[in-house]
């Protein structure tokens, strides 16, 4: 089945969706590929920060979100004996417009796909894309798993850290399994009995059982979730594998409860009493960094966010960052003006590469914000001076000045 539909995006996940919408803004049409067969409705709490939120703003998100989630300005960082020993600033409405907010990922996808039918943009389901059938100047055809295809002047690989897309650009690659399992669970908040003047959501080090977790995720700050990184040993489970790990969570429990003796009674009051029902397994992905997020010679298949670079939970940057390569994508493109533009030979190419500079050296300062917090985070005998951590540039950044940059060769 042939499309004239000049954006093709795989992937209606977070990053799928909010491209989508991106888009439409910039007033280019687009279609999506599902690969299942209903609209996700996937677990877990996601954190977004100013930069993330103004984005989401501009694609008039952030009024219906803002009410499903839990405000917050700072991450608080106590050690095994309950003491204060730091803190990382994750939003301030005085100083860049916007608290941060934490919100179940579901609650997103349903804003997004509200706007997305709203707007008038088609989504087919049960459509799991296979490969790359060919690729020409004027536009790319694709095979699905069905045995179907179709085609468009640019398709975009909107499909996560597992991206079927990215192998077109890098046949054989795939993500590396870090060996590290995020195991969390949500409680009731009253569980905690915590004090009214506890600051949360905060992190509790133990230099012998690592770092304890524990952020609301209602806008209530009714409940919230718990949780430690697990090390995995032995290889990487196959799909078998992984389904038995996170089909039976009794182990997954025991290992949130293991050792909180040795932390603060909150932690032991948070791990009293912990339902299979409400913990989540989240294994860590990562991809070494890539030299092209466009295919070589014809920059018609596109990969972004996810699918692009696997950014560690460090500073909780990984789904903002997949929100600033949307948006700012979507700029780009829309500066080339029209679909005839989009088939034009080295325009679109000339114009990705930019993109993709710029956003690489955003990702690489992320980077960086993740080595000075790891670091802080290690146990020392010294006495460590911790001084704030520059996040204006962050928080505080234009992305339509950014999008004109990227796009200035091309007026």
């Amino acid at each position: 089945m042939a499309s004239t539909t000049p954006v093709a995006i795989i992937g209606a996940g977070l990053s799928g969706l909010s491209l989508a919408l991106a888009l439409h803004h910039q007033n280019i049409p687009s279609v999506l590929y599902e690969t299942q067969a209903a609209p996700l409705d996937i677990g877990g709490a996601i954190m977004l920060s100013p930069n993330a939120l103004r984005i989401l703003d501009r694609l008039n998100v952030f009024q219906p979100l803002e009410a499903r989630g839990y405000k917050f300005e700072q991450l608080y960082f106590r050690s095994g004996d309950d003491e204060l020993v730091d803190e990382f600033e994750f939003g301030s409405a005085e100083k860049y417009g916007y608290s941060a907010l934490r919100v179940y990922r579901y609650e997103l996808i349903n804003v997004l796909l509200d706007l997305v039918t709203q707007a008038g943009i088609r989504i087919e389901y049960g459509k799991k894309f296979d490969h790359i059938i060919s690729e020409t100047e004027q536009g790319v055809t694709w095979q699905f798993a069905d045995g179907s295809e179709s085609n468009a002047p640019l398709l975009v690989g909107a499909d996560g850290i597992h991206s079927r897309v990215r192998q077109h650009l890098y046949p054989g690659l795939v993500a590396k399994f870090t060996n590290m399992l995020g195991i969390t669970a949500a409680i009731p908040t009253a569980q905690l009995q915590a004090s009214d003047d506890y600051s949360l959501p905060v992190t509790i080090m133990n230099p012998k059982h690592g770092a304890f977790v524990i952020a609301p995720q209602l806008v209530d700050g009714s409940e919230v979730l718990v949780g430690k990184q697990y090390r995995f040993t032995g290889p990487e489970p196959d799909r078998e594998g992984w389904k038995k790990i996170t089909s039976d969570k009794k182990w997954a429990v025991d290992f949130l409860r293991q050792g909180h003796e040795n932390f603060p009674a909150i932690v032991d009051n948070a791990t009293s009493s912990l339902s299979e029902t409400k913990v989540n397994v989240w294994p860590f992905y990562l991809l070494p960094k890539l030299d092209t997020w466009a295919s070589e010679k014809h920059a018609r298949v596109v990969i972004l966010g996810d699918a692009a670079h696997a950014i560690p939970p460090t500073a909780g940057q990984g789904v903002n960052q997949a929100f600033e390569d949307v948006y700012t994508f979507a700029g780009v493109v829309g500066k080339l003006g029209s679909e005839s533009q989009l088939g034009a030979p080295g325009i679109l190419k000339s114009a990705l590469k930019n993109w993709q500079n710029g956003r690489q050296a955003r990702i690489d300062r992320v980077l960086e914000v993740n080595d000075q917090i790891n670091k802080r985070r290690m146990p020392s005998n010294e006495d460590v001076e911790f001084k704030p951590i520059d996040l204006e540039w962050l928080y505080s950044a234009d992305f339509d000045k950014m999008v004109a940059e990227y796009a200035g060769s091309l007026e």
